[in-house]
């Protein structure tokens, strides 16, 4: 036999294919059985307890009251955002800035906005005419140009929006902070070699990409913002808890115009986060995370959680 020649190949053995047996995860089988069944106890409660009175509540669902009340809710969270997010805009650009009287006025804004209860600046926003009856523009410590009667200039409204607005721009500081410092230093270190300013840096460079760290957590702040309106019942602002006071304080139907309330809030966040969910996906796009986005409105609101992303 040459020895050149290949040694004989066994013939090959046919493997048996392995059985992959599932873990059997009895505990969690239980537990669904234990949690479907309170929740059947709990929904069965709600429907049919005549203490709810649900009649009422389908009759004030739609009553011009709550629904002028709900007008004033949107109008007060779109505008006290809009000046929350130009505001933290400003604040964290000033914030991270190497002038350090232009910082330490930022961290002073955001740490005595952050520090007070929101309640407490609506009241004083309010009630401003006490300290400072009349509001002007002029010469610091000078003549005086133009002045103006501060109940007449600070309604309730305005004080709503001013107590609402720059108490979010603190928080927002802080989200687009963190948002600008997530993006590489040497993106910006390239940009200034290219001759581009500080300003143009921000606005081409950075803040593009800073948004996909702070959309998810300004989108937070938009539904928390649409409850925390609420709180200008203080004031006494109508809006869609000051509306359904003001009508069960007249018919004493307590509990069902709650409900009311409540179930317009949870209409509104719900399409809140439908939104939420469209902007995080385009900004989102050519990233990992743009595949966890890939989810609809019921996986968001009640997921389980997910698996890792490669």
């Amino acid at each position: 036999m040459s020895s050149s020649e290949a040694p004989p190949t066994e013939a090959p053995i046919d493997a048996e294919p392995i059985k992959a047996v599932p873990v059997r995860h009895y505990g969690r089988w239980v537990a669904g059985v234990i949690i479907l069944f309170l929740a059947f106890i709990v929904i069965r409660s709600v429907i049919t307890n005549d203490a709810l009175q649900w009649p009422v509540v389908g009759d004030y669902l739609f009553d011009a009251r709550v629904l002028r009340g709900l007008q004033n809710t949107l109008i007060l969270t779109v505008i006290a955002m809009l000046i929350g997010i130009v505001g933290g805009i400003l604040l964290a650009v000033m914030r991270l800035s190497p002038n350090p009287l232009t910082s330490g006025a930022a961290a002073i804004y955001i740490w005595l906005f952050r520090g007070t209860p929101l309640i407490t600046q609506l009241v004083i926003w309010n009630f401003l005419a006490l300290a400072y009856p009349r509001l002007g523009l002029g010469i610091p410590f000078g003549p005086e140009f133009v002045s103006w009667d501060t109940n007449q200039l600070i309604t309730q409204f305005t004080a709503s929006l001013l107590g609402l607005g720059l108490n979010e721009a603190a928080y927002m500081a802080e989200i687009v902070r963190g948002g600008i410092q997530s993006v590489d230093s040497g993106q910006l270190e390239a940009a200034s070699a290219l001759g581009m300013s500080r300003t143009k840096t921000l606005r081409r460079i950075i803040l593009p990409q800073a948004m996909r760290v702070i959309i998810p957590p300004t989108g937070n702040e938009t539904i928390s913002m649409l409850k925390t309106t609420s709180l200008v019942v203080a004031i006494g602002y109508y809006e869609l808890m000051v509306a359904v006071q003001t009508i069960y304080a007249q018919n004493y139907k307590t509990v069902p115009l709650l409900i009311t309330a409540a179930a317009w809030y949870l209409f509104m966040t719900s399409v809140l986060t439908l939104v939420q969910i469209q902007i995080e996906k385009r900004f989102a796009r050519g990233t990992s995370r743009d595949v966890v986005q890939r989810q609809g409105w019921a996986s968001r609101m009640f997921s389980r959680g997910g698996g890792n992303v490669t």
